[in-house]
């Protein structure tokens, strides 16, 4: 089934505490912004529907972040310790969804380096399957981001899964993967090699 009514709403997990990089990787500069700026701005430019924001509640420096760019929709996590499955649970119940939206995006906020394209194919392809589980595949991996339609986003919120690749396995027969060409979903934002190595990916050699 495929529709052309479907309304995207993106989830940005960005309430880690970045020990392994260091400094709050969300805060890195990206191009002429920050990594989190880049990632709020690119979903803009897809024309998501709606853009929050999921951060830990006591994170100031984030949050002065989204002040600067005069960001609101933000949802807080109360127990960010908790992993990043309890940031999706938070977002699930956030109560101030459009409620026009029929698809979740959930998407690392320390992916900047994933092509615009990518995404851009993603979303034709969630469009096209627009009742199951959508998620990128690089050499038949899954990766992120992952759109949920509404009736598996509204499952999360009584789920016993703990942790998104739990929740995942319980509706594996609902996934449909899209094999995609860009290095960047092979590739996770955790150590200052990592971050080197995402600005290589996405700028080229500087």
């Amino acid at each position: 089934m495929s529709s052309d009514r479907a309304a995207f709403a993106v989830v940005i997990l960005a309430a880690g505490a970045s020990s392994r990089m260091g400094q709050p990787k969300m805060l890195l500069p990206w191009g002429d912004t920050t990594v989190l700026g880049h990632v709020i701005a690119q979903w803009t430019e897809l024309k998501a529907d709606q853009v929050a924001v999921v951060t830990a509640s006591h994170d100031k420096p984030v949050s002065e972040e989204l002040d600067h760019r005069h960001f609101s929709n933000r949802i807080f996590n109360d127990n960010p310790a908790d992993g990043m499955f309890s940031s999706i649970r938070s977002a699930s119940k956030w109560t101030h969804w459009d409620p026009v939206i029929t698809h979740w995006i959930l998407t690392l906020g320390d992916h900047p380096h994933l092509q615009k394209a990518t995404l851009s194919a993603l979303l034709d392809f969630a469009r096209k399957n627009d009742t199951l589980i959508v998620q990128p595949s690089f050499n038949g991996r899954p990766r992120h981001p992952v759109i949920l339609p509404k009736l598996f986003f509204q499952r999360l919120r009584d789920t016993r899964s703990k942790t998104l690749k739990d929740f995942l396995a319980e509706h594996h027969s609902s996934i449909s993967l899209l094999e995609a060409h860009d290095a960047g979903l092979d590739l996770d934002l955790d150590f200052p090699d990592d971050y080197r190595r995402a600005k290589k990916i996405y700028f080229g050699p500087r």
